[in-house]
């Protein structure tokens, strides 16, 4: 029974870790759909949205199977538990790389705008983050989980500044009011996916150390 309890937390980690490479893959497109203003790949992020939805379905119930047949104790129930979360946040950050994309099919229809903000410093913050709150589960690395969790103010420091020049855009050039916020919100989705691997980091600190580190108690 000890073997077949280490396969299945085994087939886990593997789902899990499959579920992060699909995310990531989606918030580069994402990013390159930013930077890019391309409606093409925009439309395939929406596209391909459900087959993280779909395997994100699939590893909660081998979550909730394993519980029910070897009800784990200890670090093992740690495990699973940091899993069910790191689970629905990766489907988030597939729902917020989505969004993007909608945001990036109604900006592709205008070439010319008064204001553009370039998101290349924010997209590549939140691109790492997500990267490294997943080499920290890999590796069970407490300090690059960590590393993770210093880095959150800096996006959001980004996305305060992208919303005051957001706000001075509008009240130049109120005609182009849908084309601004839809730029806006871009930063919204960005930090969000920041956000969410910062819970991803949060999940392996509680996995290796047993304790919960969320709401800024580190």
């Amino acid at each position: 029974m000890t073997k077949h309890f280490n396969r299945e937390l085994e087939k886990l980690k593997k789902l899990i870790l499959s579920l992060g490479a699909m995310a990531e893959d989606e918030v580069r497109m994402a990013i390159k759909a930013i930077e890019l203003k391309d409606a093409g790949i925009a439309k395939k992020i929406i596209n391909d949205d459900h087959k993280i939805d779909e395997m994100e379905v699939d590893i909660e119930e081998e979550c909730l199977k394993v519980l029910a047949l070897h009800q784990p104790v200890a670090v093992d129930l740690r495990f699973i538990v940091a899993v069910i979360k790191i689970n629905n946040d990766l489907e988030r950050i597939g729902d917020e790389a989505v969004n993007i994309a909608e945001r990036v099919e109604s900006l592709a229809k205008r070439k010319i705008s008064s204001f553009y903000y370039d998101y290349a410093k924010m997209a590549q913050k939140a691109e790492s983050m997500l990267k490294m709150s997943l080499d920290a589960l890999v590796n069970l690395d407490l300090d690059l989980a960590f590393k993770v969790l210093t880095m959150d103010d800096e996006v959001d420091n980004i996305q305060k500044e992208v919303y005051q020049l957001t706000k001075q855009a509008l009240r130049k050039h109120s005609d182009e009011e849908a084309f601004l916020i839809n730029q806006y919100l871009i930063s919204r989705h960005l930090e969000r996916i920041a956000d969410h691997a910062t819970n991803i980091a949060e999940e392996v600190i509680y996995l290796i150390e047993g304790e919960i580190v969320r709401h800024g108690k580190f």
